[in-house]
């Protein structure tokens, strides 16, 4: 078992990282239990995992109850933040104890904002179990729902206690899912870790097609570097944390335009988002065309997205900054852009003019 620790004082946290963790979670979760039912909460394609995870629970004693959701991006709502809550309080949840989020990124930034509120917090515990909530949303304490007006843009960050990966549980996830949280893997080599891009260029493929040893390691990588970044600047008030969201403010206004929908889910738009931010920062003269071009290159050939086409997006430029205006980092009418200078070369620019980004949008192939 690999671990990673987020160092945040004297909130930190462990990241246990095993194949097969989940069999053995009632080593890590039975402490937390404190002797109370503890809730498990995931959705109805997760259901099986959850299963078992009370199965094991049972073994060693514990008791459990599963609150099973929706799957999907609209289960980050208003609705079911209300539903969840009054599920949580109806089985008596109390401040000193630990919810599970077992699920991918819509149920852990979904348990988590309701645990950050839920009597002005108490604690809970991820088991992300798709590859992008392992390698991004499961670390970090960043926890939302969407609005009508954008997505995350309700929310609060609220450190889990305790995040146990297991890369196991993706033998069992659609390639898409699989591909999708591959897009968030390349994402650390692009901010400011070439050699770790190179690593993705050569074993992308073998990673996508199951490969063990190149799952575990980008995952190990993943969080190691995510877990650097969190604990330099948690509230992302610095700017490095805000690195993260490379490809992120192209990519949610894809995903705002396809309505959160299946039609272009969270990876694929940040893998468009991406190649778009490296040929926006080309036709700035920021960048180079041949890097631009390679970063497309790269998810194109993992079957990714690589830009508007792909992404089956047509709406014109200034539609898609409409959305971008929702942004929740905005600032005195002013959107922060990451864009980069090269591969493992991304900055913060607090001057890219809105109208250039909507020309821009505009010359895409569509």
């Amino acid at each position: 078992m690999r671990t990673v620790t987020v160092e945040l004082g004297d909130r930190r946290y462990p990241i246990h990282i095993a194949a097969g963790l989940l069999a053995s979670a009632a080593d890590h979760l039975a402490p937390l239990a404190r002797g109370r039912t503890m809730a498990i909460v995931t959705d109805e394609n997760v259901r099986p995992h959850a299963d078992t995870l009370q199965a094991v629970l049972a073994a060693a004693g514990v008791r459990s109850e599963a609150i099973v959701l929706p799957p999907g991006e609209k289960t980050k709502s208003w609705e079911h933040l209300a539903g969840l809550c009054d599920r949580l309080l109806d089985l008596g949840v109390e401040r000193g104890d630990h919810v599970v989020a077992l699920g991918g990124g819509v149920i852990g930034d979904l348990v988590g904002f309701a645990c950050a509120i839920l009597k002005r917090g108490c604690h809970f515990v991820q088991i992300p179990t798709t590859l992008l909530a392992q390698v991004d949303s499961s670390v970090g304490g960043k926890t939302a729902i969407n609005t009508r007006a954008g997505k995350n843009l309700i929310g609060a960050f609220h450190q889990p206690s305790l995040v146990l990966i297991d890369p196991s549980l993706l033998d069992t996830l659609p390639l898409r899912e699989v591909r999708a949280g591959y897009a968030e893997v390349v994402k650390y080599g692009l901010i400011d870790d070439p050699a770790f891009f190179e690593w993705c260029e050569a074993n992308g493929a073998a990673l996508l097609a199951g490969d063990p040893a190149a799952r575990d390691h980008a995952i190990a990588h993943a969080v190691a570097a995510k877990a650097r970044i969190v604990a330099a600047d948690e509230h992302e008030t610095n700017g490095t944390r805000a690195l993260l969201n490379l490809g992120h403010t192209f990519g949610h206004a894809l995903e705002a335009e396809a309505g959160f929908s299946q039609k272009l889910i969270h990876g694929e738009g940040v893998a468009a988002g991406c190649s778009l931010a490296f040929a926006f920062s080309a036709a700035q003269g920021i960048g180079s065309g041949q890097d631009a071009g390679r970063v497309a290159a790269h998810f194109r050939s993992v079957g990714l997205p690589d830009g508007l086409a792909a992404a089956g997006i047509a709406a014109s430029g200034a539609t898609l900054v409409d959305h971008m205006r929702h942004d929740k980092k905005m600032a005195a009418g002013t959107l922060p852009f990451l864009l980069a200078r090269g591969i493992g070369r991304t900055y913060l620019d607090k001057s890219v003019d809105l109208a250039d980004v909507a020309a821009f949008l505009d010359a895409q192939p569509r």
